[in-house]
């Protein structure tokens, strides 16, 4: 029985790009079971709803299956392979070259918990936290996210972002 939809799925256009840049199944071992595309589903259900991972809904596959992809696309760079071609087919279909020849640098300080990751106190803004640095386009919103202590100026957090990544081939 398919189930009904969340506003956070994935449309049959979106699923078309994304599907052929999924990682391969590991070679050797038992084939791959779960439908990539739910597991998706369920990464940005937890994305856009902010819920707990072991709180996802029991419709979609198992918490656990989920966040260990969310967790190997982060380390092996699949997530930036995701945000590259993305970029490059909004540039394309905007008639401009794929990648940005000039962008910005903007920051967000955030405030966190005393737990965990970097931390420190934008004198500032008077919050203890997180600073994201956000090099972006006039055209697509995001090249990449640089998260460091909140006690990093501008300027020098500017100079921590490192040229945004092509796509090979």
């Amino acid at each position: 029985m398919k189930r009904k939809t969340y506003p956070s799925d994935l449309k049959d256009r979106e699923w078309n790009i994304l599907d052929p840049l999924i990682p391969p199944a590991k070679s050797g071992g038992r084939p791959r079971e779960v439908d990539m595309r739910e597991v998706l589903n369920a990464l940005f259900y937890v994305l856009r709803s902010g819920c707990a991972w072991r709180m996802v809904p029991h419709d979609f596959p198992a918490w656990q299956t989920a966040y260990g992809c969310f967790n190997r696309w982060r380390k092996d760079g699949t997530w930036e392979m995701f945000n590259a071609v993305l970029r490059e087919q909004v540039s394309q279909q905007a008639g401009r070259e794929s990648m940005p020849s000039a962008g910005i640098i903007d920051s967000q300080t955030v405030k966190t918990t005393e737990q965990g990751g970097p931390r420190g106190c934008d004198a500032g803004k008077k919050v203890n936290g997180r600073k994201r640095h956000l090099p972006v386009d006039t055209l697509v919103p995001v090249l990449m996210i640089i998260v460091h202590a909140a006690d990093i100026q501008d300027h020098d957090g500017a100079r921590l972002v490192p040229a945004p990544v092509t796509r090979l081939g």
